[in-house]
């Protein structure tokens, strides 16, 4: 543990990305100890709880894994209900819920904002979460507001979704493409 904590000193943006396969099995000191450093702490999370990932900045999770915890939700409505309770009951600072077809949509405290779906050729949503949490974390480092990073976030996902495989976007579609 010391050596990820040597690590999370060497950096402003912590990414924690967890695939399910035991080494997030408990995030809690890592993320306590970066934000008590002031670092941005970005999760993509994964299991039936969320708990663990109480305090982080942000977590982007898609909306099966986003309903997994609060519940299938019917309408938009209870969508943005559930998504600002989730964001307080965990203490974070924002939640990115990816939704698909229907773009993502960011709660931050006492506002959410939905952004619409970029692409409607998709071809392998491969990756796509994986594209959306990278590029915010590099938009933010570039000096971004949260919301603006998530709308680069979603066009770099809308690039992502229209390549086979586990693709990536390179700087210059992305700047083709805002």
């Amino acid at each position: 543990r010391a050596k990820l904590f040597e690590i999370i000193d060497q950096h402003e943006i912590i990414i924690l990305s967890d695939y399910g396969k035991g080494f997030l099995a408990t995030p809690e000191a890592l993320i306590q100890y970066a934000r008590k450093a002031d670092k941005i702490v970005l999760v993509d999370p994964k299991g039936d709880s969320f708990e663990k990932y109480r305090g982080s900045s942000l977590i982007t999770p898609n909306r099966t894994e986003f309903e997994a915890i609060v519940g299938v939700q019917q309408d938009e409505q209870s969508l943005l209900t559930a998504g600002e309770s989730l964001r307080k009951s965990l203490n974070l600072e924002a939640l990115l819920v990816t939704r698909s077809e229907e773009g993502m949509t960011l709660f931050e405290e006492d506002n959410a904002t939905t952004l619409p779906a970029r692409s409607l050729d998709v071809f392998d949503v491969t990756g796509a979460g994986d594209t959306v949490i990278a590029t915010t974390a590099y938009a933010l480092a570039e000096g971004h507001t949260l919301l603006e990073a998530a709308k680069i976030a979603n066009t770099a996902a809308s690039i992502v979704i229209r390549k086979m495989g586990a693709a990536q976007v390179s700087r210059e579609e992305l700047d083709y493409a805002l």
